[in-house]
């Protein structure tokens, strides 16, 4: 990445809330407002998922996690917070009514802001901005806004997610699972086949799932399940079909998904956060979209192979296996 141009120092705030995907997306644009302001105390306003993650980057002095307020005194309290701050600038990498209601709540004089709110002074002005991927957007409001100024005009390509940072602060002494059931496996295929839990259009059929890692295991794969505890349950569904398939789910932070990432030969998995991670990690990736969400929009980038169908039951395992053999034997990542 190309340095960028300088402002002044000061103070600056960066507001990002929501999801693991999202956050991991918007990694380039947390590391180029850093390069511009080197002098600067820069705040990430965030939500307390994100807290430890924010920290352990090298990219912010100070992290606030009350993003999200809930009443009316938590919602005046933050606003009054941020006025009284004076903040130099303030990047919104959010973009929604919630930030602008805080823009407009800053009212009469607020600082220079980078964002969509009406009246802001540093807007991201491409009415198309909604069409373009998470990375490109947010590089385009960047040099709207000054400070991504080698970015092209046209077509604007951004580089995936920088994660190096992470992979280096792993602590070596803190395997992120267990050694392997499989005397001589090679390095693991991770599956992740949760979601959001109010989303179930997003996952691939569990099944689907478990006739896979069934097929890997067969070839000599070690299969590593990850996601959250709540879908544990999908885990011992795959065990079933493939018993020494070694569940995580429920016990790797970011962190330690990030390295399971850098040193899996293969990852498959459904439209969720975790997934940005492993990607921008190195692993050859899988992604699985169904008609719910756009991967030109939203998808994990790096060594991604993308399947989509309106209904992902209408993904074939066979098709899902006959890639995920061609990028394992390919030695990619591994």
């Amino acid at each position: 990445m190309k340095p960028a141009n300088k402002v002044p120092g000061g103070k600056i705030l960066v507001i990002k809330l929501s999801a693991v995907g999202d956050f991991v997306l918007a990694l380039p644009a947390f590391e180029r407002i850093r390069a511009a302001h080197p002098g600067a105390k820069i705040t990430l306003l965030t939500t307390p998922p994100f807290e430890g993650l924010a920290k352990s980057s090298p990219f912010f002095d100070h992290i606030e996690t009350d993003g999200r307020p809930r009443g009316p005194a938590a919602w005046l309290g933050l606003v009054s917070r941020l006025r009284g701050a004076r903040y130099d600038r303030i990047y919104d990498l959010q973009n929604n009514d919630r930030t602008n209601a805080y823009f407009q709540a800053l009212r009469p004089n607020p600082p220079p802001w980078s964002g969509v709110a009406m009246g802001c002074s540093l807007p991201h002005r491409n009415p198309a901005r909604m069409t373009m991927h998470a990375l490109e957007r947010q590089a385009e409001q960047l040099r709207d806004a000054g400070i991504w100024p080698d970015a092209p005009i046209l077509p604007l390509t951004a580089a995936p997610p920088d994660i190096s940072w992470i992979l280096n602060k792993a602590p070596a002494a803190r395997p992120a699972a267990r050694p392997s059931a499989m005397p001589n496996a090679r390095p693991p295929v991770l599956l992740v086949p949760g979601s959001s839990a109010h989303r179930p259009e997003k996952r691939w059929p569990i099944d689907h799932y478990a006739r896979l890692a069934q097929a890997l295991q067969a070839d000599g794969l070690d299969i590593v399940i990850v996601g959250g505890l709540q879908e544990s349950e999908l885990a011992r569904a795959i065990q079933r079909r493939a018993p020494r398939a070694r569940d995580q789910t429920g016990r790797t932070d970011f962190t330690q998904i990030a390295t399971l990432g850098a040193r899996a030969s293969l990852a498959v998995g459904n439209d969720t956060g975790p997934m940005h991670l492993i990607a921008a990690a190195g692993a050859p990736t899988i992604s699985l979209f169904s008609s719910a969400s756009d991967p030109s929009l939203s998808g994990p980038r790096g060594y991604v192979t993308v399947f989509q169908a309106d209904d992902l039951k209408d993904v074939s395992v066979e098709t899902v296996l006959a890639t995920a053999r061609g990028l394992v034997a390919s030695g990619t990542g591994s």
